[in-house]
């Protein structure tokens, strides 16, 4: 089949890559400070703790208000459509490192797996019957519909504050500078973490812990222990597997904010995936 370019999303990824580098003449140190500050808050809370690990996976629970909130957080990632972004991740742990069939597997190449999936036109994203199937949990809640469909409006909305915070400068490296890093962060987790580092659980996939991911993506990158225990909120299962994300969702716990946090027992068997057919019982 003839894959078809997707012009929205090369316009848009370009632009985003092109406005990145527009900003090095506008650099200063806090304007620096501005872009780290908000990447390693939406990040960590917007795209690892509750697009991953609580509404993916159901890792743990939070009261729905929190949950609202925090993905309204998740939102300002520019990660996508957030039920298509829940729906294609259930989709990969369904078929992880199927040629044709994972939606990012490093089988297709490595530059495939970190941004160029996002490129082509995919049927499964193309057509609602398929992807909604993955999602009854999401589709159930009117905010998430809505989040889902002006998700744009909350990557925007931080423009004004910063504009009137720091300037110019503010916006190209809180916005545009930050977007990119937080792109290529989450896509090293589909990459690098599909093809180096080492594999303590023989997954059913090419899953690996990479240490620098690790760090840097604020502990997605443990990614084979993610894969051998899917639903676990616990990425890093050493003592020298640094989890920050972890450390949010056990904070949440202390404070009453979080239960039902799911950790590992014991050594793990085949892992039962988020697929259609188990979400009744999964979720």
């Amino acid at each position: 089949m003839t894959k078809r370019l997707h012009f929205g999303n090369v316009f848009l990824i370009g632009l985003t890559h092109a406005l990145a580098l527009a900003a090095i003449p506008f650099f200063s140190w806090k304007a620096l400070l501005v872009c780290l500050g908000m990447l390693y808050t939406i990040c960590p809370i917007g795209v690892n703790m509750t697009y991953h690990r609580l509404l993916t996976h159901r890792g743990f629970k939070v009261p729905t208000w929190f949950e609202y909130v925090l993905s309204t957080i998740a939102a300002m990632s520019a990660q996508g459509p957030m039920m298509l972004w829940v729906a294609e991740h259930r989709l990969h742990h369904q078929f992880s490192d199927s040629p044709g069939e994972d939606p990012h597997t490093p089988q297709d190449g490595l530059f495939h797996a970190h941004i160029g999936h996002l490129f082509y036109h995919k049927d499964f994203e193309d057509r609602p019957e398929l992807w909604q199937k993955y999602v009854p949990d999401l589709l159930k809640h009117p905010y998430y519909r809505f989040l889902d469909k002006y998700f744009f409006i909350f990557v925007l909305l931080p423009i004004p504050f910063l504009y009137w915070a720091g300037g110019i400068s503010f916006v190209m490296w809180g916005v545009f500078v930050r977007i990119v890093l937080m792109w290529h962060t989450s896509g090293s987790v589909n990459s690098l973490c599909h093809r180096f580092g080492y594999r303590t659980y023989e997954a059913k996939d090419l899953s690996r812990n990479f240490w620098l991911v690790g760090l840097v993506a604020a502990g997605e990158g443990w990614h084979n222990n993610h894969h051998a225990y899917p639903t676990s909120a616990r990425h890093g299962l050493k003592w020298w597997e640094l989890d920050a994300t972890y450390g949010l969702i056990r904070l949440a716990e202390l404070v009453g904010l979080a239960t039902d946090v799911k950790r590992p027992v014991g050594l793990p068997s085949i892992p039962r995936f988020l697929v259609p057919s188990a979400l009744g019982a999964e979720i």
